[in-house]
């Protein structure tokens, strides 16, 4: 049985099984450290820990009662050291609050160093994180975000030069602009080599606090993310829990080299703006094994407004989303709306979408500008379960406060400038979407910048009961209609390209196609 080194740390490794298999398989494998059993599991993404540092262990998976096993020896990392939170004078007793405490133990830390948190719970406000070292919340350790948003820093929006205003210092960031915000609760600014795991939980407290009361009103500074890396390289996290964000569960911004592993993210359902995670203007990104549950996107991908696009262009590219579990949220994996600064090689696979409004979601607007190309989106070999929607494209999104002028809504063509955004090219193939509702395609292009191309290549799609369905509209524009049942609508798309798809239980006969210039269809079955 196939499976390759996904992460390896100080105290543990994560493994992904090589297979075709959506994030689990029918079957346990048993997992093997040094010829003895360690677990039983379906999924394909596995953390194995309670390991040493510098050590050498020999890793096999196979199937019970089967001799279809493979090895790898993997050393672990070098730990310089290892502190205690409590030896710092944390309580971890929920009530005395352990910011200065975990601060403490981390700015003590030296290179190569672990700070640990054992059992316990730890009131604590942001904690900022520095290079070269590790955070190890261990199992039955809660970090607990304190309640009084007086206890949080503010991250100033912009700092410019005091000689004569021509250089930027960013720092704080509201839905892709340079604005005042809460530090959040685990934070690393202009930091390397960091990494944060163990199976405890990073808990942002927030429906104990005020956070999400007027959530979109600005006090004092706007709501702080749960975690947030700020221009940095080389992050990993794997193996814990985090929840109850007051705003984005994960948000690196303008970093790279990011790695998220066997993560599990949670919100409340209603919660508002709780994405669970949100790359912004980063590059080479891989996030595995990731079961998430918000109140809004699952996965955004994002790279700020106009004015971080024109004076600290940076797109968002090579990421690589795989084997993970995505239900309840308002889409699954969304591209935007704040991605001015563009996003391309983008690759998901291997995922179950499971109860979300939308499946694969790409939102942008006039304004956006012409740094915002979308291009290179590939999603391949994914389950879409009673998923609403499993692709909408909106290039008409009414967000921001213009976002109802006749500019971004008019439906006639406008003159290409420099606020006009592109959409290239996204491939949908092998997927299976089952109790589909309002539609299972639905792409509205702007008249004068068309979508370039949309593939669709070995798709079953069946819909819900007719009596179970709710007309919704797909797309967050003006003037659009609600829908029930529908099977692919695109308006102003260049190229269609559609082969072996079945639409079982749509309500219309046919597709709908407007201002679509070039049509290629070979096996659609209504």
């Amino acid at each position: 049985m196939e499976f390759e080194i996904a992460g390896i740390f100080s105290r543990s490794i994560t493994i992904e099984r090589d297979n075709n298999d959506r994030f689990e398989t029918e079957d346990e494998c048993i997992v093997s450290v040094n010829g003895k059993e360690y677990a039983r599991t379906k999924r394909n993404v596995i953390t194995i820990d309670g390991l040493k540092p510098s050590s050498k262990y020999d890793i096999s998976i196979c199937k019970e009662g089967k001799n279809d096993y493979n090895m790898h020896t993997v050393q672990t990392r070098p730990e310089s050291f290892l502190l205690n939170v409590r030896s710092f004078g944390a309580a971890g007793d929920g009530v005395h609050n352990d910011t200065s405490a975990i601060q403490a133990a981390v700015m003590g830390c030296p290179d190569d160093g672990t700070v640990y948190v054992p059992a316990g719970t730890y009131l604590t406000g942001p904690i900022f994180l520095k290079s070269h070292m590790t955070l190890w919340i261990d199992e039955g350790a809660v970090l607990l975000g304190d309640t009084e948003r007086g206890n949080y820093p503010v991250l100033p929006g912009m700092v410019r030069d005091m000689y004569d205003n021509s250089r930027e210092y960013n720092l704080g960031s509201w839905e892709g602009n340079p604005l005042d915000s809460f530090a959040s609760l685990i934070t690393a600014v202009n930091a390397e080599d960091i990494s944060i795991v163990g199976r405890g939980t990073v808990d942002g407290n927030a429906p104990n606090s005020d956070w999400w009361v007027e959530a979109k009103k600005k006090r004092t500074a706007w709501r702080p993310n749960l975690v947030n890396f700020i221009r940095c390289k080389n992050i990993r996290m794997q193996g814990l829990t985090l929840k109850n964000s007051a705003c984005w569960c994960i948000h690196p911004y303008y970093s790279e080299s990011l790695s998220f592993l066997d993560l599990t993210i949670q919100n409340p359902s209603d919660s508002p703006n709780t994405d669970g995670f949100d790359p912004e203007s980063c590059e080479d990104v891989c996030l595995l094994g990731t079961t998430i549950s918000v109140g809004d996107d699952c996965i955004a991908l994002k790279s700020g407004k106009l004015y971080m696009a024109k004076y600290h262009h940076r797109e968002t590219k090579n990421v690589t989303i795989r084997n993970c579990r995505l239900e309840k949220g308002h889409g699954s994996v969304t591209i935007g709306s704040e991605i001015a600064g563009g996003v391309s090689n983008v690759h998901v696979s291997r995922c179950i979408f499971a109860g979300t409004d939308r499946g694969v979601r790409i939102k942008t607007r006039r304004g956006r500008g012409e740094k915002s190309i979308l291009t290179d989106l590939l999603f391949e070999n994914i389950s879409m379960d009673h998923v609403h929607m499993p692709l909408t494209v909106n290039m008409f999104y009414f967000c921001d406060p213009d976002g109802h002028t006749e500019y971004v809504q008019s439906q006639e063509k406008c003159p290409v400038d420099y606020r006009t955004p592109r959409v290239g090219s996204i491939s949908i193939k092998d997927v299976d979407c089952t109790g589909v509702d309002a539609s299972f395609v639905c792409v509205m292009g702007l008249p004068e910048a068309p979508v370039e191309k949309i593939s669709l290549e070995n798709i079953k799609v069946s819909y819900l009961e007719e009596d179970k369905r709710v007309p919704q509209r797909p797309v967050m524009m003006d003037d659009f209609p609600e829908m029930s049942g529908r099977s692919i609508f695109l308006k102003n798309v260049n190229e269609i390209d559609i082969k072996n798809v079945s639409i079982d239980g749509s309500v219309d006969d046919d597709i709908t196609l407007e201002n679509v210039s070039t049509r290629q269809i070979d096996g659609l079955h209504m």
